[in-house]
């Protein structure tokens, strides 16, 4: 997924004192309810499940070894070549099984017919734009329970399960309404502002803690003709990858669970106004780069790697998928979001990071135990190696840098974690309610604020009115924090 304001001191916390989510989308418009429907009553046409293999220490999850496989993975900025790499383990593991490998970037488009078939495949990447929605696949019954692959053996070490090997709040983001875990995030990913530090240097500037200092270093770009800021116009929710966990900064990380149980009210906290009006700022201000509304995540990140913009909010994902536009002495690093002052309730450091890549088993999967096998592949030491060298990202899997020279962006991101400590957030808005966060929150949202066509009270009154439909939408599932 590959694929996220300054108050001016009148009361508040200034700065100096779904729509119907009933169609399992992305970005794309489609038939609403016939995904649901179909998914609700498909039945006898569809799979036939294979049968189960015998298990035993090295297929504790009864592996049927002569059966296909079916993999769909979204090709997106982590490419194709780490699934391949783990592919080769499973059919060496179990070679009388072939494997369907079909990487696409149309997942909805692609997999739509397929759950309404009642054929899905057995394993999928379910990321970027057409991402199918999480929470409608889990409150129709259309996902498999992982729990059987977390308590089964891990790869490296017999003793321990893949439960005990992975990386804090992996398990959790997969849980939506209880014990059962429905998603598997592979990667982890660090979400925050990006920049080249070889350019903040240029500038005779460090990376600004407060909203004063931002507006300070836009300021010193802009003079030089480079803007502060630049975004994926056409998928402004990737502004949220900053702003959010700076509303936390400020307000504390009650404030945004509050936004995720949909509660009334939830965006009109002083805090969110505050950090609505801090990025306002930047558009007021002139500190975004002309053009940016109109550029997809590709021209957006294009332009940034030409010194063209300082900053990029975005995802760890950013140092592969930008990389052949990056500058071999571009020096990428990420930083936790700016705050607005010392009132701040949580401190400089305080980021979002998180699982990405979302895989998922449907529950007509005919090779469940194969697609939750080749996740169990994933998760060894040597996959997550693997992907770690290859995508410059870290994965889900607990360790696995031993030993490797991480790249720029990576030992940014891990520094930046380390910062953080305890204070870390996630937003659960985005794989909860995945058409509100996308097309409401963000494109019609805080996308039209940051274009400059409504301004902060707008876009929140906006905001929280999609929120409040939502809540009161009988038809979707509503998940709540425990």
């Amino acid at each position: 997924m590959g694929s996220t304001s300054a108050h001016n001191g009148e009361g508040g916390l200034g700065r100096r004192d779904l729509i119907k989510r009933s169609a399992a989308i992305g970005l794309i418009s489609v038939p609403t309810m016939g995904f649901l429907s179909a998914c609700a009553s498909s039945g006898g046409d569809g799979n036939e499940k294979v049968e189960k293999g015998t298990k035993s220490e090295k297929n504790p999850l009864g592996v049927n070894g002569s059966a296909a496989l079916d993999f769909v993975l979204f090709d997106g900025g982590f490419g194709q070549q780490y699934a391949k790499d783990a592919i080769k383990v499973y059919e060496t593991n179990y070679p009388g099984a072939k494997v369907k490998f079909t990487p696409t970037q149309k997942i909805t488009t692609e997999l739509q017919p397929r759950f309404n078939g009642g054929n899905p495949p057995d394993l999928i990447d379910n990321s970027g734009a057409e991402q199918m929605d999480m929470g409608v696949l889990v409150g129709q019954k259309q996902l498999a329970d992982l729990t059987a692959l977390l308590d089964s053996a891990s790869i490296d070490d017999p003793k321990k399960t893949v439960r005990d090997t992975l990386r804090p709040g992996i398990v959790e983001m997969g849980q939506f309404d209880g014990a059962p875990v429905w998603v598997l995030y592979y990667a982890y990913t660090v979400y925050g502002v990006w920049y080249s530090q070889k350019l903040l240097d240029s500038l005779d500037a460090k990376y600004p803690e407060t909203w004063d200092e931002m507006l300070a270093v836009c300021e010193k770009a802009k003079k030089k003709g480079i803007a502060g800021w630049t975004y994926a116009g056409k998928h402004p929710y990737y502004l949220p990858f900053s702003l959010y966990p700076m509303i936390a900064k400020v307000g504390g990380r009650e404030v945004l669970d509050a936004i995720d149980n949909l509660e009334p009210k939830a965006w009109e906290h002083p805090a969110v106004k505050a950090c609505f009006e801090a990025y306002y700022e930047l558009k007021r201000k002139g500190y975004i780069l002309n053009g940016t509304p109109g550029l997809d995540h590709i021209q957006s990140q294009t332009a940034w790697t030409e010194n063209k913009a300082l900053f990029i909010p975005n995802g760890s994902w950013v140092e592969n998928e930008a990389a052949k536009t990056m500058p071999a002495d571009f020096d990428l690093a990420v930083s936790a979001p700016s705050g607005l002052d010392a009132s701040d309730k949580m401190p400089f450091g305080t980021m979002w990071a998180s699982g990405g890549e979302p895989f998922i088993v449907p529950a007509k999967a005919a090779n469940p135990e194969g697609g939750m096998e080749q996740l169990r592949i994933m998760l060894s030491e040597a996959s997550s190696k693997n992907f770690t060298q290859s995508v410059k990202s870290l994965s889900a899997f607990n360790g696995g840098t031993d030993g490797i020279e991480l790249t720029p962006g990576l030992k940014s991101g891990v520094a930046a974690l380390e910062k953080a400590g305890q204070n870390v957030v996630n937003l659960r808005l985005q794989d909860w309610y995945v058409a509100l966060q996308k097309e409401k929150i963000g494109v019609a949202g805080i996308g039209e604020m940051m274009a400059g066509r409504a301004t902060p009270a707008e876009t929140i009154k906006k905001i929280q009115k999609f929120a409040d439909e939502a809540a009161k939408d009988s038809s979707i599932k509503h998940y709540k924090h425990q």
